[in-house]
């Protein structure tokens, strides 16, 4: 929050200032502790040869990750069809998305691990030649990773990572450099260039998320393929971001620097997004577990499949695991946000946005966390992976939300909380649906 703004918020109301300031100073110290200990973890884990403390590391980022792409995509959408009643929120996107070079640096680690870790495979086991696959062959001699050996090698894998990361840091730096030096010369040329890059980016980015998505969480079992998952990743990371954003909307207009700014017509048409894009993320998910279920098709079920049932038969713990996201990260929200009242009643579309991030964790967990684990004691020679929430994974994700967060409040500091010469300013302080 700039110095003036910090003034404002204390003047009208100084207890609740001082607490925002306090939550704020502890974002750096809370994301470090966090760190330290998902650290902590991953040597424990690269000690022991034990991969769940490695995935928690994986999980963190994703779910932080998700979230900047998400906003990413909606500062590139909002600017390419300059919407004028999202120039306010398109600020706080801003301001957030300062956070990717950061998450960028914490992949390096699982970068590392790819290079210099004595079972390269431990976290994407194609990575190691070596690893024993339930068939009872190893990766070099596995027909399906022959064919897929041009885009699955650790060279490739490790210059598409700093390729991607790139792209979205470029991008994010490009749009907050613009929008930003408006607020100081007031040239509104600054509009222009950031249609023209986001025009650029849309197409740049988003062939970058399914990639990276490919590349980061569906080669994890690398059998299996889907031409759907990259979408299914981009409806997640939308839905993560909107609701990350009402939340930030919600502090900055009662305790922060949008008081009287931020209303409930920008709620209401942040919740028709966050209705439009559960309704999405529910066809692309339905729609990819349909298409594999009709084709039948040994090399694409068997994701599926791991995820239903035990090696004898019997439910496993990633059956209810799918059925709390049909019912919770699917039917509630939808049923919640098709009502006016949830999308402007501020904590209502408060506790459907926290619902929805943390159902997102739980979609993240499905996708990511699941794996055939060989050899084993049983008919198929494999064991699955079953659903588990350790400290690893918590301290990960605090750890990384810390550093995202004060990011963003870093960036607030520096500059405006709205975009004061923004052209199409006054008409965002003015929506009405």
């Amino acid at each position: 929050m700039s110095e003036a703004s910090t003034k404002s918020c204390c003047s009208s109301d100084s207890s609740c200032c001082g607490a925002a300031n306090t939550i704020a100073k502890l974002l750096l110290p809370i994301g470090l502790v966090g760190l330290g200990l998902a650290v902590l973890g991953l040597i424990l884990g690269l000690v022991n040869h034990d991969a769940r403390p490695v995935i928690s590391w994986l999980l963190g980022l994703a779910f932080w990750l998700t979230v900047l792409l998400g906003s990413l995509f909606m500062v590139l959408l909002f600017n390419l069809f300059d919407a004028g009643w999202a120039v306010i929120a398109r600020r706080q996107l801003e301001h957030l998305i300062g956070g990717f070079r950061w998450v960028a640096l914490l992949f390096v680690p699982l970068l590392a691990i790819t290079w210099f870790y004595s079972d390269p495979g431990i976290l994407w086991k194609w990575m190691n030649p070596d690893h024993m696959l339930p068939s009872g062959h190893t990766v070099s001699h596995d027909v399906l990773y022959e064919s897929k050996a041009i885009f699955l090698n650790r060279f490739s894998f490790t210059l598409q990572a700093f390729i991607f990361f790139g792209a979205f840091i470029f991008f994010a730096e490009m749009l907050r450099k613009h929008s930003f030096a408006m607020d100081r010369d007031g040239d509104t040329a600054h509009v222009s260039a950031m249609r023209k890059l986001s025009a650029l980016g849309i197409f740049v980015c988003a062939l970058s998320l399914t990639f990276a998505a490919i590349n980061w969480f569906m080669s994890l079992e690398y059998h299996w393929f889907s031409t759907m998952y990259g979408v299914w990743f981009f409806a997640g990371s939308m839905r993560s971001a909107i609701a990350v954003l009402l939340i930030i909307l919600y502090f900055q207009s009662t305790k922060g620097s949008l008081k009287g700014i931020h209303n409930e017509s920008h709620n209401y048409l942040l919740g028709c997004m966050a209705l439009a894009f559960t309704v999405f993320w529910a066809y692309i998910s339905f729609s990819q577990y349909f298409l594999i279920y009709q084709a039948n098709i040994p090399e694409e079920t068997f994701w599926y499949q791991i995820r239903h049932v035990n090696v004898d038969g019997s439910t496993n713990s990633w059956w209810w695991v799918g059925l709390c996201l049909i019912f919770f990260h699917f039917l509630v929200p939808f049923l919640f946000l098709l009502f006016y009242k949830t999308k402007v009643k501020v904590k209502l579309i408060l506790f459907v946005a926290i619902w929805i991030l943390v159902f997102h964790l739980v979609d993240l967990y499905f996708n990511i966390l699941p794996s055939k684990i060989a050899p084993a004691d049983n008919i198929l020679n494999y064991d699955v992976r079953q659903f588990s929430v350790t400290f690893w994974d918590l301290s990960m994700i605090v750890g990384v939300g810390g550093i995202v967060l004060w990011a963003y409040r870093k960036s607030l500091s520096k500059n405006s909380p709205i975009p004061l010469r923004d052209p199409r300013v006054n008409e965002s302080i003015h929506c009405h649906e």
